[in-house]
């Protein structure tokens, strides 16, 4: 089991975006490559301190991980479902460089920068699931057009920057000359600039690829959720590696079932004689029918709950119920005879209504509904 981003930053649910950086820049600065080197435990610690970083500093990826947890991530939607989200040194100095001030540079280069990558842009797809889908968990195969380095392209050192991405500034302060790193505005932190390129490539010396992308859906996913593909976004140019492919979940609307969180509802109809009578049904639940006996008598707006017969849950903690909601169906037209039959027996004691202590009223069935 994965370890609590909050536990691994040291820090508590409730702790603002300023003591969430405050303790990554901690922790990160402790497990440092260049502090620790040839320490792989040292690394480990790194990697996660920064997959923590990256959740819990985004205000929309926090929500959903205090929500969901980290199966909001997970898989193939998570951070490319290799434990650190696939992350490497490169990616975390690209994307928190800056956190580490001027006291180091990129990972093995002593705070020279001149190993940092730069990270293409992300690529967003919409994918439309059925609730059987949802229920089951899929695996999707979508077509993206990526931006990838074109064959035979080729780039040089970049001048400004002398292939470090990073250019120095030297600032005289009241407390001496402080030294501060920022990316290079010609080469975007790649340490490279475009040299030759094929007649087809772009400026950049990039060109659109077609490519077919396995996308592995968990169960349970929610309408809107956003998941996370590593590394199948646009190339950047020179030395650099993709962006990611952004998976936004549209839950498609159910012929019959609806869905409310973990639980499903169904509205079953059934004819007066059959509320009367009793009688056995066939529901169409998410993963086949399910046979359920209604007892004699049974009256309208009666609810069933079928325990586990819902959607999972993201968090692995189980299913939710499928909830049968029974309607008697008054017939709107009768023949002679039923007329005289319902005629004779309108003042009879037995049809009027006389409900039981024990028979909730609507209020009551939707408060239950949701406890």
């Amino acid at each position: 089991m994965k370890k609590d981003f909050y536990e691994i930053l040291g820090i508590s649910k409730n702790a603002d975006a300023n003591a969430i950086k405050k303790a990554y820049r901690k922790s990160a600065l402790q497990y440092h490559p260049d502090k620790n080197p040839g320490d792989k435990e040292a690394e480990e610690k790194f990697k996660l301190a920064a997959e923590a970083y990256e959740v819990l500093s985004d205000p929309q990826k926090k929500a959903k991980y205090d929500q969901y947890g980290h199966q909001a991530f997970d898989g193939s939607g998570g951070f490319g479902g290799g434990g650190h989200g696939g992350m490497n040194m490169d990616d975390i100095f690209s994307q928190f460089g800056d956190i580490f001030g001027g006291g180091f540079g990129g990972f093995g280069g002593g705070g020279g920068g001149g190993n940092r990558r730069t990270k293409g842009s992300n690529l967003r797809i919409k994918v439309k699931l059925t609730l059987e889908e949802i229920a089951n968990g899929v695996e999707k195969k979508v077509k993206v057009k990526r931006k990838v380095q074109a064959a035979g392209v080729t780039y040089k050192t970049c001048n400004t920057c002398n292939g470090q991405g990073q250019v120095m500034r030297v600032t005289n302060t009241i407390l001496g000359r402080m030294q501060s790193a920022s990316t290079c505005p010609t080469c975007n932190g790649s340490g490279q600039i475009l040299d030759k390129k094929p007649a087809d490539a772009d400026s950049q010396g990039m060109v659109l690829e077609d490519e077919t992308v396995s996308i592995k859906i968990p169960a349970g996913v929610v309408d809107g959720m956003q998941l996370k593909v590593s590394n199948k976004g646009n190339d950047a140019p020179g030395n650099s590696v993709p962006g990611d492919l952004i998976v936004a979940i549209e839950e498609l609307e159910h012929d019959f079932l609806k869905r409310e969180g973990e639980n499903l509802h169904f509205d079953l109809y059934i004819s007066f004689a059959e509320a009367v009578l009793g009688i056995s049904k066939d529901i169409e639940a998410i993963n086949g029918k399910v046979r359920i006996k209604l007892e004699e008598g049974i009256q309208s707006g009666k609810i069933l709950r079928l325990k586990g017969k819902g959607i999972p849950s993201i968090n692995g903690y189980g299913n939710g119920d499928l909830l049968v909601h029974v309607n008697v169906w008054t017939p709107k037209t009768l023949n002679k005879e039923q007329r005289q039959f319902f005629e004779k027996n309108m003042n009879d004691d037995n049809f009027h209504p006389n409900p039981e202590k024990s028979d909730k009223s609507f209020f009551e069935k939707v408060k239950d509904m949701f406890s």
